[in-house]
């Protein structure tokens, strides 16, 4: 497609050469014509006006004019009075004809989890906050700043911590980061640099990121059991890891809560092997049939790396995440951000700020919570009737649940049939650190499936589950 121009002669890289045997004339139709004929200049493609493209080169006006009607008359060019010379249809090759792609149908339901409800991002809310960040935003800001992230949008996302996940979120150990994934990888670099060796995660959980991430970070992982009170500290004591990740507010995938007392065993785990406990508040803020649960960080800020982003409470595509540091890993922290990208992008972090500070975040999420209340009504509604036999687990808080099938049920054969009938399920041997499909369960996310679909879905393979 070719650039559009409001105005403005748009640049074009050409070079003369005053010491050459050949004329200026005839190197610039050359260089013309090459850029034409590879596709450089696309057909429709606007350039330079004569006078703009003379003074440029410190040619005459009228060498470029002719240059320019010698390749008009090649048929390379068309220019017309009062308007812009462009590339001539036909002058540049053909594009190469895409490589086909095997039909994909249309699922009438994917039940893919953890991704939010892409349709209902705020996008007017987030221009608005844009526009008003970049209104008021401070030159300074415009520099690279400090890595942690400017200081005023640090300051209203603690205390945004502070007042919705009881976290003991101090500006000046918070270090804003891109998403969830940069952040993990930062609080992993920096534990092997105060001589971490081994990372446990939850197993079920995230097997091949928190794998990857501790590889990446010259670190061993290990998996460590979950039951229906959260991790196995017992279990974890006998790995001799001094860093684990954990999702105690809502269990990734299982939706188990971490029970109090489990909690307090962790934090004194932690604090006896001097070792670290790594938070991911992933979905905290959607909570249905229960009192909302605290950061586990508000307990133990000094043995607890807290991460968080708005990639369930926005959207994934911002990339906006933070990591509430222990005091004595932020200087690292810090540091190997500055190291990765120099820090991240600041209006959107100022938009951010501005977002939760004018209540329409707030706004967002309550509104939020509505909606996949009833997506996840409607799930359990049309699982009674179309699979009565049924059992779902994990659906106080977040926007997936858990299905368990009957023990002899083949996970993958299901998942194959229902792929059939144009409907995405999901195994939770994916889940799983040995890729087991025993016990055989579906993980089945409603965050960007509405409640039309949601019901059409289950209709459609109520009768593979068993």
């Amino acid at each position: 497609m070719p650039l559009e121009w409001s105005g403005l002669s748009p640049e074009l890289l050409l070079v003369v050469d005053r010491q050459s045997a050949e004329g200026l004339r005839a190197q610039l139709e050359r260089q013309l014509r090459e850029a034409i004929r590879t596709g450089r200049l696309d057909v429709g493609e606007r350039l330079p006006s004569s006078r703009e493209l003379s003074a440029r080169l410190g040619l005459s006006r009228g060498l470029v004019q002719d240059c320019y009607a010698q390749l008009q008359a090649e048929g390379y060019l068309v220019t017309r009075v009062g308007a812009a010379t462009t590339v001539a249809a036909g002058a540049c090759p053909p594009p190469a004809p895409p490589r086909p792609r095997p039909a994909v149908p249309r699922l009438l339901a994917d039940f893919r989890s953890g991704v939010p409800d892409l349709a209902s991002f705020p996008l007017g809310d987030w221009l608005w906050a844009l526009r008003e960040a970049g209104r008021a935003l401070p030159t300074a800001a415009l520099d690279y700043g400090d890595p942690r992230g400017p200081a005023r949008p640090r300051a209203v996302l603690a205390g945004y911590l502070r007042r919705v996940r009881a976290a003991a979120a101090d500006p000046e150990h918070l270090v804003l980061c891109s998403g969830y994934a940069q952040g993990f990888g930062l609080a992993l670099r920096t534990l092997a640099a105060t001589g971490v060796r081994t990372v446990a995660y939850e197993d079920p959980g995230s097997p091949a990121l928190s794998a990857a991430a501790a590889a990446h970070a010259g670190l061993a992982s290990v998996p460590v059991p979950v039951d229906a009170h959260g991790i196995d500290v017992s279990a974890l004591e006998a790995t001799g890891a001094r860093a684990v990740l954990v999702t105690p507010a809502h269990q990734w995938p299982t939706g188990v809560v971490m029970a109090a007392e489990r909690r307090l065993a962790l934090i004194d785990w932690a604090e006896r092997h001097d070792a670290f406990v790594i938070e991911d508040d992933y979905d905290a803020e959607f909570r249905y049939d229960r009192e909302p649960v605290g950061a586990l960080q508000g307990l133990a800020p000094d043995r607890v790396i807290s991460l968080g982003t708005v990639s369930k409470s926005l959207a994934p595509a911002l990339r906006i995440g933070w990591v509430l540091c222990p005091p004595a890993l932020t200087a690292g922290i810090a540091a190997d951000k500055h190291l990765a990208d120099r820090g991240s992008p600041a209006l959107e972090q100022f938009a951010l700020a501005r977002l939760v500070e004018s209540g329409r975040y707030d706004r967002h999420l309550r509104r939020m919570r509505g909606t996949y209340a009833a997506r996840r009504a409607a799930l359990v509604t049309a699982l009674a009737e179309h699979a009565p036999g049924s059992a779902v687990t994990g659906l106080a808080a977040g926007f997936h649940a858990v299905l368990r099938l009957a023990p002899d049920t083949d996970e993958q054969a299901l998942i194959a049939a229902a792929r059939t009938r144009r409907v995405g399920l999901y195994g939770m041997s994916a889940h799983r650190a040995a890729a087991t499909t025993a016990p055989p369960q579906l993980v089945l996310g409603f965050g960007d499936v509405d409640e039309r679909a949601v019901a059409a879905g289950i209709a459609a393979v109520g009768d593979l589950l068993p």
